[in-house]
């Protein structure tokens, strides 16, 4: 029987692909935990979109993050004994499209707007501030020196611009309006 719990964590340690022991609250852990979860946020969203076109992108896109979050669970420096899948050029390029196509069909945006309107628009704003904070992370991780491929900083930085468009367009496909900011003068 397989079992889900190791113990090998239970002082605060865990190890990278490559076997090495780094404690939980190294940059790499929270980068690819961030990814985690926003991995997460985004199988809410499909659940709640309504929309087929939108969901199949979903599962896509987390298929990337799956990638991109055994990039950084990787050791830098060390041969793993395992193929890794990469990130390309053309995952970001499928983003770009995807936001193009989407908007085609959406209102031109005269202000900033609230995130809210529909449940599945509200959690696409969350899984984009999620989004964000991988990508800070990745680049404090760059910052530190941390071993980090450039492709993943841009696709995330792209992602997070496809979720603020798909938020859009759930609201226009399930007919909510969206919340434009007055700014109080």
């Amino acid at each position: 029987m397989f079992r889900i719990y190791t113990k090998t964590g239970d002082k605060g340690g865990t190890s990278l692909i490559g076997g090495a022991r780094v404690p939980k609250s190294h940059i790499r852990i929270e980068s690819y935990g961030t990814v985690d979860e926003l991995n997460s946020y985004l199988g809410m969203v499909t659940d709640m979109s309504g929309d087929q076109q939108a969901s199949e992108w979903l599962r896509e896109i987390q298929d990337r993050l799956f990638t991109i979050g055994s990039v950084l669970a990787a050791n830098p420096g060390k041969e793993v004994k395992m193929k890794l899948p990469d990130l390309h050029d053309s995952d970001v390029t499928w983003l770009e499209t995807r936001i193009d196509e989407m908007n085609e069909v959406l209102p031109e945006m005269r202000s900033f707007i609230l995130p809210g309107g529909h449940m599945a628009s509200s959690a696409c704003h969350v899984a984009r501030c999620v989004c964000r904070r991988a990508e800070r992370i990745c680049v404090a991780m760059q910052e530190q020196q941390e071993e980090i491929p450039a492709i993943v900083i841009q696709y995330l930085n792209r992602l997070s611009d496809f979720l603020f468009v798909l938020a859009r367009y759930l609201s226009h496909k399930n007919g909510a309006p969206e919340i434009p900011w007055r700014a109080r003068i």
